[in-house]
């Protein structure tokens, strides 16, 4: 290498110490996120993203079979956390999201509980084939892990924004399917998943979401979870929707409208008894998702409802991305442009509620 090819770094560091993101990647014993508040102006904690790591090694200290695998995002999705109490059980397989979804399936077919963690477009996209033919097919408890999912890579671009893998993950027979909420729920999802038979995929969010549930809750994969009752109108919503879903109910609310939310963090296999529960109580079912309104969510529960034969009149409305490319921008922006904060869930709702 020639001294123009030479990196200079500050005295003291290495290429290693140079790439060390957890200044702004950490996890909950740390000290705070670089900056106080997040791109959209939300008090710092606890989320999704940065417990993953935190809460398999606690798993694993009691149980033999967890190992942790990631393609070289070990920072960003805070396996780190994993590999610094359990080094003998967390594999880096570099740049290879495809080889190392197979490497999971062998560890599984020995007896392991594995998690495979990368971005949720590379997980769900480069890694399809793998997830069905060496998980789902044979039915292996593989776990694998998209985070940073939907559009929270922003400024990334298209190819890191993964709109589609709940449209393409909940076509796959014998895949378990379940977005984490918040921190907390994660929490009880990786509980959950010890002991889940079959493969499943892990939506995780972008590392920004408020908090939903104050303290881990209890759960059944496949069962929805009412967070909030109401009788003009349901809100089922999954993943990063769930809070912002739950502020339109409460803005709602302030009008006199008692609008429900289900958090439908499972959506495959879809809780069909809660979608038709709630659709004959309130009459009138929204669905809100930040992945492609085309083969998700939305897709799951107008289905169920229209195979059901109900009996009663259903107002029904998806909302989400629409079927087209994401452009660059920060989060917080792209969400306000698709009306998948706060404001714009409100604003559908009061559609539907006129």
């Amino acid at each position: 290498m020639s001294d123009q090819d030479t990196t200079t770094l500050p005295e003291g560091t290495t290429d290693t110490d140079a790439q060390d993101q957890s200044d702004i990647f950490n996890g909950t014993g740390q000290a705070g996120l670089r900056n106080a508040r997040s791109s959209d102006g939300n008090d710092v904690r606890a989320i999704p993203a940065f417990v993953f790591g935190e809460e398999l090694a606690d798993l694993a200290d009691v149980d033999p079979r967890v190992v942790v695998l990631t393609a070289d995002l070990a920072r960003a999705n805070r396996a780190v956390d994993f590999a610094e109490r359990h080094p003998d059980r967390f594999f880096n397989v570099g740049i290879a999201e495809k080889n190392m979804i197979t490497v999971a399936a062998g560890l599984a077919s020995c007896g392991y509980v594995p998690f495979a963690a990368t971005f949720a477009s590379f997980a769900a996209l480069l890694g399809c084939e793998q997830i069905r033919t060496d998980c789902a097919y044979p039915q292996m408890p593989v776990r694998v892990v998209g985070h940073h999912s939907g559009i929270s890579m922003g400024f990334y671009g298209t190819s890191h924004h993964s709109p589609e893998d709940l449209g393409i993950m909940r076509t796959i027979a014998d895949l378990t399917v379940v977005c984490a909420t918040d921190a907390q729920h994660l929490r009880a999802l990786l509980r959950a998943s010890l002991d889940h038979p079959a493969a499943m995929y892990l939506r995780l969010g972008r590392g920004r979401d408020r908090d939903v549930y104050d303290e881990v809750p209890e759960l059944t994969i496949g069962k929805a979870i009412t967070v909030r009752p109401g009788k003009d109108l349901t809100i089922i919503a999954t993943g990063s929707e769930v809070e912002p879903s739950l502020r339109a109910a409460e803005s709602l609310a302030a009008e006199g409208h008692d609008v429900s939310v289900l958090d439908m963090f499972t959506i495959s296999p879809l809780d069909t008894e809660a979608v038709l529960s709630a659709a004959a109580r309130t009459g009138a079912v929204l669905t809100v998702e930040e992945a492609n309104v085309t083969n998700g969510l939305g897709t799951a529960v107008a289905e169920c409802l229209f195979q059901s034969g109900l009996g009663q009149p259903v107002r029904f409305r998806k909302l989400g991305i629409p079927d087209a490319y994401v452009p660059v921008g920060p989060p917080a922006a792209l969400y306000a442009h698709y009306g998948l904060d706060a404001a714009g869930i409100t604003k559908t709702a009061k559609e539907m509620l006129r």
